[in-house]
């Protein structure tokens, strides 16, 4: 099957989730669960497997009864990953559709965008689960389900540590929601007492990440960090790899892998290694892995990703907090928030507390070997 043919198979998909959602919800029977998302920028196969992740668990626990005898309605908005259309897609969400929960999208612009929105604001809502590092404002209003960007990163400089590679360098994407994530890295570095060997800066001109690449080779590092989305992490590869074959890459776990692959190509992705908030979604070795592939294959029938699991988990951290929920269905990560917990998703846990708004502290590594097979 051709790439178009699965491209056009998706959007249909997508269309299909977006239209189901539109008649009027009957009051009282139905948790109703909203998402703005970026579903059809050139980076939006993050959101999109993120959804099929979410969507599977929604549609499995629908099969079984629902929540507390409830069905969940789940209603996807496309936000093309722009702050504005998420602004406009919550406050939809919020005061037309009613909803009970609120799910985050993608990246850190439109993550603070929708905690600034007004009609967020007024509605007492907790931003569940986005897909974001740099939250700069209102963290109260946010959970976290993965571990935050710091720790993916002292992960990862853990893991080259103990290779004994202590030279590093930078490459950084341009945008002011990065500079956060840069001044954490750099502080890393120094802490650790490693040498920065260079810092490059890319943006969106193929041209300039070429000399920037060469740039960086030339400064001989032992490993280079990527603060960058997927597209601009593939289009870097591209150029390193020309000087530098086998230099360890490294970036965290908001690269979608897949896409790096076909974008980068075969042999730029080798030698690269990615932080993961999840375990290996193909390895059948824990109770939430072997759930998360059989209802894949029973409701989606298209492959599984870290991705597609780490929404299979949100989605099943949601509904059981609900489950437990001594309130009404709208408080529950209120509750969640004001006391200390510990939730068993199936081998995969998740620890509330007061002292932090990030669920899920599970961290490993996977790493293109040669021939860009996928190894955790």
């Amino acid at each position: 099957m051709t790439m178009q043919i699965i491209s056009l198979l998706r959007k249909a998909f997508f269309f299909v989730l977006l239209c189901s959602t539109l008649p009027a919800y009957a009051a009282g029977n139905m948790v109703v669960i909203g998402q703005s998302i970026d579903l059809s920028s050139p980076n939006a196969a993050i959101g999109r497997d993120y959804v099929a992740g979410i969507k599977t668990y929604f549609d499995s626990i629908n099969s079984h009864g629902g929540i507390n005898g409830k069905r969940v309605v789940y209603i996807v908005r496309d936000d093309q990953g722009k702050p504005e259309l998420a602004v406009k897609a919550v406050t939809e969400l919020i005061e037309r559709d009613q909803i009970d929960y609120l799910l985050g999208g993608v990246g850190d612009a439109a993550t603070q965008a929708i905690l600034d929105a007004p009609a967020f604001k007024r509605s007492g809502m907790i931003l569940f689960a986005p897909l974001a590092a740099a939250v700069q404002k209102d963290r109260s209003r946010v959970l976290f389900w993965r571990p935050n960007y710091q720790q993916e990163i002292q992960y990862l400089f853990s893991h080259f540590g103990k290779l004994g590679i202590k030279d590093v360098g930078i490459v950084y994407q341009e945008s002011p929601l990065n500079q956060e994530a840069y001044n954490s890295l750099s502080t890393e570095i120094r802490d650790r007492g490693m040498k920065l060997t260079g810092t490059v800066r890319i943006g969106v001109n193929n041209d300039q990440i070429a000399v920037e690449a060469a740039k960086l080779a030339g400064s001989k590092p032992g490993f280079v960090i990527v603060i960058a989305d997927t597209i601009g992490t593939a289009l870097f590869l591209k150029e390193f790899r020309k000087y530098e074959a086998k230099t360890f890459v490294a970036s965290t776990s908001l690269i979608n892998l897949e896409t790096l692959r076909e974008v980068a190509g075969l042999k730029a992705v080798e030698w690269t290694v990615f932080s993961q908030v999840v375990p290996n979604p193909n390895a059948a070795t824990s109770p939430i892995q072997i759930e998360h592939i059989n209802m894949m294959k029973k409701f989606r029938d298209e492959s599984v990703s870290s991705l597609t699991l780490e929404g299979f988990a949100v989605a099943k951290a949601l509904a059981k907090s609900i489950q437990l929920s001594k309130r009404t269905n709208r408080s529950a990560l209120q509750e969640l928030i004001a006391q200390n917990s510990d939730i068993d998703l199936g081998g995969l846990s998740i620890v509330s507390t007061s002292k932090s708004n990030h669920l899920s502290n599970y961290l490993d590594i996977a790493l293109f070997r040669k021939g860009s097979g996928l190894l955790f």
